[in-house]
């Protein structure tokens, strides 16, 4: 059950650091926000506004609270597959992906074949320079770098599922960090002072406001649109090596956005920072670290969490952290069994499971917000 942990904060995270507790009571301050700020239990501290943080505002949005990557989210597929249908070995799906999931910071495809794709989205309200032209199409269906990965796992009927976790990629970073920049020179000029400058805002009606609204709305579709791509190539890839398969279900979710929904009357913007919407009936995806568990879920519509649950395990130590106190060779360990970047793993070892929360715990945590439908457990893991 949540506890009130400051004023106009409530938390579900059995385990927090004290500075995400004050990082969320900073933004609980702040004049428009009317209600309490709800901390998932995978909450930890993030760049103006908590990771795992879901903040109602009023007439205003905080770009900083959507945070860089824009519409980030998960995409998981249930398939006609079982385990007995598995080759004896991934690796020749490993390749596959490798050659058509591009992943890495900055990595996109070799051509423009994507073009026709982006059609259907349009262009942002900022518009786009070639360059950035360029790369939107280029990157559209791509992985990127961090905790985004591609999975293969296997639920606790043996059936088979794909899981993919990725974002608006470099246009969506680019566009977000333009508007929160824009934010803080905002409030400069009109002489609001902020605990923390990257809270900053934009207030509802004014020009700022709607042209963040609108560029925030179309990286989202870019981010759900790429999502989906990467999921039908991972589905095709993985069908190919089996040699049959087909796609039950899929269930595609953001889990850095804002949206306009109404709550106890009131019209507010509910901004969820590393937090999935998890309204009566809702279905989501909440993965765990590498070499751990992830779940599929099914919303509670729990009204004090703004119907939101976790995205994720959440982070218990920072990158620089885990590189200094963690090992390969304990990562090699902990993947024992699995397909994955094993040739990679000194480079990945700040996404060491050691360096998260212990996903089993952020589940226990919300039981009140979640019911787990699947869960799954990993059997081919590609990084990002």
């Amino acid at each position: 059950m949540p506890k009130h942990i400051a004023p106009k904060v409530l938390s579900w995270a059995s385990e927090i650091d004290d500075g995400a507790a004050v990082q969320a009571a900073r933004a609980a301050r702040l004049p428009f926000v009317p209600g309490h700020v709800a901390l998932m239990p995978d909450a930890h501290v993030g760049i103006g506004a908590t990771v795992g943080s879901v903040i109602p505002t009023e007439g205003a949005i905080i770009p900083s609270a959507v945070g860089v990557d824009i519409g980030c989210g998960m995409v998981a597929t249930e398939t006609t597959l079982t385990a007995a249908d598995l080759p004896d070995s991934l690796d020749p799906l490993m390749r596959l992906v490798e050659r058509r999931i591009p992943a890495g910071v900055g990595k996109g495809h070799s051509d423009r074949a994507v073009d026709r794709a982006l059609g259907e989205l349009g262009r942002p309200h900022t518009g786009l320079t070639p360059k950035q032209e360029t790369t939107v199409a280029c990157q559209f269906g791509t992985l990127g770098s961090g905790n985004h990965f591609v999975e293969v796992c296997l639920d606790e009927r043996d059936r088979v599922w794909t899981v993919l976790h990725s974002g608006s990629r470099g246009i969506g970073n680019q566009l977000a960090t333009a508007h929160i920049k824009g934010a803080k020179q905002l409030m400069r000029r009109m002489e609001i002072g902020l605990e923390d400058p990257d809270l900053a805002y934009f207030t509802q009606g004014t020009p700022e406001f709607t042209a963040y609204v609108e560029d925030m709305l179309w990286a989202q579709r870019y981010a759900m649109a790429s999502r989906a791509r990467m999921d039908r190539v991972l589905g095709e890839a993985l069908f190919r090596v089996v040699g049959s398969g087909s796609r039950v279900r899929t269930i595609n979710c953001h889990h850095n956005f804002t949206q306009m929904e109404t709550h106890e009357g009131r019209d507010l913007w509910i901004t969820r920072k590393g937090a999935i919407k998890a309204d009566t009936g809702d279905e989501g995806v909440i993965p765990g670290s590498m070499g751990t568990r992830s779940y599929i879920v099914r919303g509670r519509g729990n009204p004090l969490s703004y119907n939101s649950c976790s995205h994720g395990a959440g982070r218990r130590m920072s990158r620089s952290r885990a590189k200094r106190e963690l090992s390969a060779a304990s990562l090699r360990e902990a993947m024992r069994g699995r397909t994955w970047n094993a040739d990679r793993a000194a480079a990945l070892v700040d996404e060491h499971p050691e360096a998260y929360k212990p996903i089993d715990q952020v589940m226990a945590d919300q039981k009140d917000l979640v019911e787990v439908r699947h869960t799954l457990r990993q059997v081919f893991n590609y990084k990002g």
